[in-house]
């Protein structure tokens, strides 16, 4: 029997990676008989999708039985995938299951392809299918699955598997080849403590259930040994159990520095060692704050105290870990005014970025139960997304979503949390009234409006120094305007060195053998030149720059820079303009000595400077 397990990405990136269908077909080894008769084949497709292509492609490898993973974003297609299969191949066993299928099996079952869809955890329902399957059984009964009979829903009992340890690993079984991804998804556990009222996590099974840590450790040594750069871990709350979190987290530090780690945590959990260790490997955080208002969370059921959760978050600051904030617009009793009080205060705390969404109103949960008394306005059909309520009406929804775009594009995309605040207080700005300038500002960019997405790190650059040099004008702080674009310009730049490889470093051999005057070097493609008003070396050693404090002491006298990374680290060296013009004209054709004689450079002068400069990574051959 073939079975195909089709999963449908909203793009391609490292997060798309069909790992729940991979815990699928990795159970089935669990039962000799059926996994000797059964073979399950893994298809990724990616969105936007020619739904007949995707079914050429799936009929192609003769499916007895086609299962979907469905989420919001691809029910509607797969839905129309299934319908070609059904036509083409009515004795196909078509099914679903995710996230979709069980938060509403009646709306996906009703007129739709699927003969069944699989409801929470697939692991049992899946077996118990292909079971049927092969034994030519009704398909109607089998454990965690609901189908349409006589014209209503019947379902039974989800079937979640208790003993996780007892699936066998996708990486170490080999039922999924992380190579063939950017990235991998990293599944730690199974569950949510919490019942906030927004959320599907923690329908049907509560509480959490772990992976051990000695399967945990054998997956860690598969990352590391398949060279694997990227993971997103699967726990909505990694560091809830402190002890296992640290534990880890300390595997990670010795075994792992090199992979980038995506968590999800909560900030009540903190302290100073995790901040520490977080910020020991290589890492992100993202916290899922979604509103700043301890009201409109209490009516989530959700706590919060913020003069906690400031605590927390400077600790993450102190030690440098790399962290972002969650935010939604339109929970219930919020407003737009409460909205940018809370964009306020989570700007406030220096996060590398913000992920902003509207309210989805997610069938299942509490808060769909309970919509329509609320006065919950929203899309019945995917995203779910919030179109008014009695205290957002759908005109300020309009407006989030504007700041939304405004805050994604200057702060989020313009890699801003460096320098934004210094910037906002010397304008006496809170943050919400500055972006929403610049959102207003951005409007009446004709190139930019509606190509916001496909613009470049470079174009988004040159958008902030634009809006800059326009608002400091406005406010009447002109003269704070140069600092400003130096702050701009110089994180620009180091983000950009970050993102470029430095090159192959000479031998000290090599070097001590060269005719350094006698070679056309060429600037390297990961280091920057930079001319900036102040002394560079003054702004970073100010640390956090006050814009009024820093001017009233220093004078704009000007400086050059080189700025590039080594070791990971990003180096800043200033530049005499000798040195600065030498660097700059060299091009890989002429002769280093060349131009510097051209420019008046002693020759002894310019080969120290050249010795230098190769030796960091700043010029290369």
């Amino acid at each position: 029997m073939n079975v195909v397990l089709a999963a449908i990405h909203p793009l391609r990136s490292p997060q798309a990676v069909p790992l729940a269908n991979a815990f699928l077909k990795a159970y089935l080894a669990t039962d000799e008989g059926l996994a000797g008769r059964a073979h399950v084949e893994l298809c990724d497709f990616y969105l936007p999708l020619d739904p007949a292509a995707a079914a050429e492609e799936i009929l192609a490898l003769a499916p007895d039985a086609v299962g979907f993973s469905l989420y919001l974003w691809n029910r509607e297609v797969a839905a129309r995938v299934a319908a070609i299969l059904r036509q083409e191949y009515p004795g196909t066993v078509i099914f679903a299951g995710g996230p979709e299928a069980t938060a509403d099996p009646e709306g996906v079952l009703v007129g739709s392809p699927y003969d069944l869809l699989i409801l929470g955890e697939g692991e049992i329902p899946f077996l118990d299918l292909l079971g049927r399957v092969c034994a030519g059984n009704s398909l109607r009964g089998a454990a965690g699955t609901a189908w349409i009979e006589g014209g209503r829903l019947v379902s039974g009992p989800q079937r979640p598997v208790r003993l996780l340890d007892t699936i066998p690993s996708p990486l170490l079984a080999g039922t999924i080849d992380p190579r063939r991804y950017d990235g991998f998804l990293w599944q730690l556990s199974r569950g949510c403590d919490f019942s906030c009222d927004y959320c599907f996590d923690s329908r049907g099974e509560r509480g959490v259930r772990r992976f051990s840590l000695e399967r945990i450790d054998a997956e860690l040594d598969f990352l590391v040994r398949h060279d694997i750069l990227q993971v997103f871990v699967l726990d909505s709350t990694f560091n809830m159990d402190a002890k296992r979190a640290k534990t880890m987290l300390r595997m990670i530090r010795r075994r792992a520095p090199h992979i980038h780690f995506h968590f999800e945590v909560r900030s009540e959990f903190i302290d100073r060692e995790m901040a520490r260790l977080f910020a020991e490997i290589t890492c992100s955080l993202q916290i899922g704050l979604q509103s700043a208002d301890p009201a409109v969370l209490k009516g989530i059921r959700r706590h919060f105290d913020p003069h906690d959760f400031r605590g927390r978050i400077a600790q993450l600051n102190e030690t440098g870990a790399v962290f972002g904030f969650d935010l939604i617009y339109g929970l219930p009793g919020d407003s737009f005014e409460g909205f940018a009080r809370s964009l306020d205060f989570a700007l406030g705390l220096y996060p590398n970025h913000l992920d902003v969404f509207p309210l989805a109103v997610l069938p299942g949960t509490p808060l769909a139960l309970r919509a329509r008394e609320s006065g919950l306005d929203h899309l019945c059909r995917p995203p779910y997304t919030l179109t008014c309520s009695p205290t957002f009406p759908a005109a300020d929804m309009a407006r989030a979503a504007t700041l939304v775009v405004a805050c994604d594009l200057f702060y989020t995309r313009g890699r801003a949390v460096a320098w934004f605040n210094g910037v906002v207080e010397a304008l006496r700005m809170p943050p919400s009234e500055f972006l929403g300038a610049f959102a207003e500002w951005l409007a009446g960019q004709p190139v930019v409006v509606g190509a916001e997405s496909r613009l470049t790190d470079g174009e988004i650059w040159q958008l902030q120094r634009e809006f800059l040099r326009s608002v400091f004008a406005t406010r009447r702080a002109v003269k704070l305007l140069p600092l400003a674009l130096d702050l701009v310009d110089y994180h620009y730049h180091f983000s950009a060195a970050l993102l470029v490889p430095s090159p192959e470093l000479p031998t000290d051999s090599a070097l001590a053998r060269m005719d350094l005057l006698g070679r056309p070097f060429v600037l390297s493609p990961s280091a920057r030149l930079a001319r900036f008003s102040y002394e560079i070396i003054d702004i970073l050693e100010a640390g956090e720059v006050d814009l009024r404090e820093f001017s009233a002491c220093f004078e704009p006298v000007g400086s050059a820079a080189a700025i590039y990374p080594r070791g990971g680290e990003v180096y800043t060296e200033s530049l005499m303009e000798p040195h600065f013009l030498l660097l700059e004209g060299l091009d890989g054709a002429v002769p280093a000595g060349v131009l510097a004689d051209r420019l008046g450079v002693p020759a002894e002068e310019a080969a120290s400077l050249l010795e230098f400069a190769f030796a960091e990574g700043i010029v290369t051959l």
